[in-house]
């Protein structure tokens, strides 16, 4: 295995390519240490010790660190991992590691969030904000049905009556064309047509 390459990674870290391609994330001192240098050959040993004892401890300690400040999702807490110069199975070594102490479950993280906002969004909005945090639609639609289940209707009908409120919005003053917009404001937030038209007690089909 010959190193090709060493770039900066920041002001104390080195990004090495190994045989053209990107290995792992070393500090400065580390690469005296292990005799790496730019087109030389790194010997197996090192190679194993650094991927097997000296990253996968420095990912653990960084994913338990990020983990104090926040939660987060395994597809989030790898991308941070992953932004840190850290190889894949070294990455997957380090989630499995705090996922086995409890401090990574996305099914928990789905629920906490749905509970947190259920108020505020509608569904739509929710299952999206999930999915774009790494959470499966499968799991995020289970989370559904345990925290809201059939008060899901009435639930947005009292989300979409705050909205109006809060526009002081009257469908049975406003003109056909106000309330076309307001439907078109509502569908955008992720609401359902149905639970729309309900509320405004209107029967229009097009947006």
């Amino acid at each position: 295995m010959i190193i090709t390459k060493i770039t900066e990674a920041s002001k104390s870290r080195k990004k090495i390519e190994i045989d053209g391609e990107f290995a792992f994330v070393l500090y400065k001192g580390e690469l005296s240490v292990y005799g790496i240098k730019e087109n030389n050959e790194i010997r197996e040993e090192d190679y194993q010790e650094i991927m097997t004892k000296i990253l996968p401890k420095r990912a653990k300690l960084r994913a338990m660190n990020l983990l104090k400040s926040r939660t987060y999702t395994t597809a989030q807490l790898e991308e941070k991992l992953k932004m840190g110069g850290y190889p894949p199975q070294v990455i997957s070594e380090a989630i499995n590691y705090v996922a086995s102490f409890g401090y990574i479950n996305d099914s928990q993280y789905a629920y906490d969030f749905i509970e947190y906002n259920k108020e505020n969004k509608s569904k739509n909005r929710i299952m999206t904000d999930l999915r774009r945090k790494g959470i499966s639609g499968d799991m995020a639609e289970e989370a559904w049905e345990e925290v809201v289940g059939e008060d899901r209707q009435e639930l947005e009908k009292q989300q979409i009556i705050k909205l109006l409120e809060k526009k002081h919005f009257s469908s049975q003053n406003a003109t056909l064309q106000e309330s076309q917009k307001m439907m078109a404001f509502l569908y955008r937030k992720g609401f359902a047509i149905e639970t729309i038209r309900n509320v405004l007690s209107l029967d229009i089909t097009t947006i």
